[in-house]
């Protein structure tokens, strides 16, 4: 096995660092969590993913029904169906773990538990800087509570 000479250089990329914050493919940026920015590796691409459906780390949550590319300010509204009684759920794009096209899905990287707990959402309020900031926090915090071995 080749050992890795800690004093040569090498032609790629440094893979924690890429405008002064680094990516861990198929997790959270490593640095500050931007709730409202999809996430570069997370293959949204300015795709209309309404229509597609929501996966949590543990299981299906609902239908995108309104999707934003807002430059800072991304996000997801979710129609939940019968899951959370009809409501929806507004998901900052940072939350966007992958999206896979060819399934039509989108997953998140929180559980069914943080998304019901989180701020509840309501048409009027998507655009309100205070609920966004409330919201953005929250999805921050739920961090905190990732499962061991989830990239931050």
């Amino acid at each position: 096995m080749d050992r890795i000479d800690p004093h040569a250089t090498y032609a790629g990329p440094d893979p924690l660092r890429g405008g002064d914050q680094g990516t861990v493919p198929g997790g959270a940026p490593a640095g500050a969590f931007d709730p409202w920015r999809y996430r570069d590796d997370a293959g949204v691409a300015d795709a209309d993913l309404v229509g597609y459906k929501v996966e949590a780390t543990d299981g299906g949550i609902g239908k995108i029904d309104s999707a934003s590319h807002e430059v800072g300010g991304s996000y997801l509204v979710v129609d939940t169906g019968p899951w959370v009684f009809g409501k929806k759920v507004m998901l900052p794009a940072g939350t966007v773990n992958q999206v896979n096209h060819d399934q039509r899905t989108v997953s998140v990287d929180r559980t069914r538990d943080q998304i019901k707990a989180a701020p509840e959402y309501d048409e009027t309020s998507h655009s309100d800087p205070t609920y966004r900031d409330q919201l953005g926090g929250y999805y921050d915090e739920t961090y905190g509570a990732l499962p061991p071995g989830t990239a931050r």
